[in-house]
């Protein structure tokens, strides 16, 4: 089995903007990023999978129209920081997500380890498809925190993965086998 995961197109955001589950508008030009992503997909793809967020159902339906969302990969849930800035939010709580945004909750949000759940769960399920061919259109934190799984790194080395906008990354069922090793789920 092939996976391509996808991250969408850069978004138009006011710098520092937190936008997890926030629908946000696409930087103009967003086509060309669009062009490039599908130059680097195989022809044939067996099934293609999207978060809901419009960022990344327009780049699914651009890739297969017959494209299926679902909800486990949407972007960490930042909860009532949503819509604001880093400066902006409380910063008593910013500075405990920070120290361990692993285990601890943005207020009204998730941690790391709700959005861990999330993926496993949907990996799980994938790697028992029967599809050779699959793209995944998704978020910078949700192949984060895959690929640091797939290379047997703790959670709190998540953003040390490069994954830039529009990029692709091709695993394969092996690959994802990894993800419920025990060394990989230490966190």
């Amino acid at each position: 089995m092939e996976i391509y995961l996808i991250r969408h197109t850069k978004p138009l955001l006011t710098p520092g903007l937190i936008y997890g589950h926030l629908e946000v508008e696409l930087e103009a030009g967003f086509e060309t990023e669009i062009d490039n992503i599908k130059s680097q997909l195989p022809i044939h793809l067996d099934a293609v999978y999207s978060s809901p967020a419009t960022r990344c159902t327009l780049l699914a339906k651009e890739i297969n129209p017959k494209y299926q969302i679902d909800e486990r990969l949407r972007e960490l849930h930042f909860g009532d920081w949503e819509g604001k800035t880093w400066d902006t939010v409380d910063q008593d709580n910013l500075k405990l997500w920070m120290e361990d945004f692993v285990h601890v909750r943005v207020p009204g949000g998730e941690s790391m380890l709700d959005l861990k759940g999330r993926v496993e769960d949907f990996f799980r399920i994938l790697n028992q498809q029967p599809e050779e061919r699959i793209a995944v259109v998704t978020h910078g934190g949700v192949i984060r925190l895959l690929l640091t799984l797939l290379a047997d790194k703790p959670l709190h080395q998540c953003f040390e993965m490069k994954v830039d906008y529009a990029s692709v990354f091709k695993i394969d069922r092996l690959s994802t086998d990894r993800i419920y090793s025990s060394k990989a789920n230490t966190v």
